[in-house]
């Protein structure tokens, strides 16, 4: 069995700086994406990024989004600590848009099907979606842009719209203001 070493390894070593990337889509970039999603053949990959862009959600939250955490019926999507990056339960409300989407989506998912994105493999989410983004980035010419850019398009949308940053960072699930503050252009 091992022993802990009575000294720090690292002491001495620096962390590399964190440089923030706020990247986020124009409105014609925004326009170009949709109408390039809306011609796409892969209708569940397309989706998710419909859903990142309409809610804000991580690209790990949307993939791996399940039926019982959403109420239509009230616009909730209640996201357990487990599939949240703080470790939260998650309550946001979601827009008309998102739930039209969601209804869409679940009339043409099997009703037997826990996953609101399924995979490949049965009884499991969608697990790929780079080789699509990929695809989907470069014909709608959107140069370096990332999924997580989605995010951060959402927030600068709520916030130019005259949305408060705590309103923002709540919706977003940020538990640090100063997280928030980066969408403030």
């Amino acid at each position: 069995m091992g022993q802990m070493r009575p000294d720090n390894p690292v002491v001495g070593f620096s962390r590399f700086p964190e440089v923030p990337r706020d990247r986020f889509l124009s409105a014609d970039e925004i326009k170009r994406l949709a109408d390039v999603l809306a011609e796409h053949p892969n209708r569940r990959c397309a989706n998710v990024i419909r859903l990142i862009l309409l809610t804000g959600a991580r690209r790990g939250e949307a993939m791996n989004a399940r039926w019982e955490q959403f109420d239509l019926e009230n616009g909730i999507w209640t996201k357990p600590a487990a599939t949240t990056k703080q470790r939260r339960l998650h309550r946001a409300p979601l827009s008309r848009a998102a739930v039209e989407l969601l209804r869409a989506i679940r009339a043409s998912v099997p009703a037997d099907c826990p996953w609101v994105f399924p995979g490949e493999i049965k009884g499991n989410p969608l697990r790929e979606m780079q080789t699509f983004w990929e695809g989907v980035r470069a014909k709608a010419k959107l140069g370096d842009a990332r999924i997580h850019d989605l995010r951060h398009t959402f927030a600068s949308l709520l916030v130019s719209g005259g949305m408060t940053l705590p309103m923002v960072g709540w919706l977003l699930g940020h538990t640090q203001a100063q997280t928030t503050l980066r969408y403030a252009h």
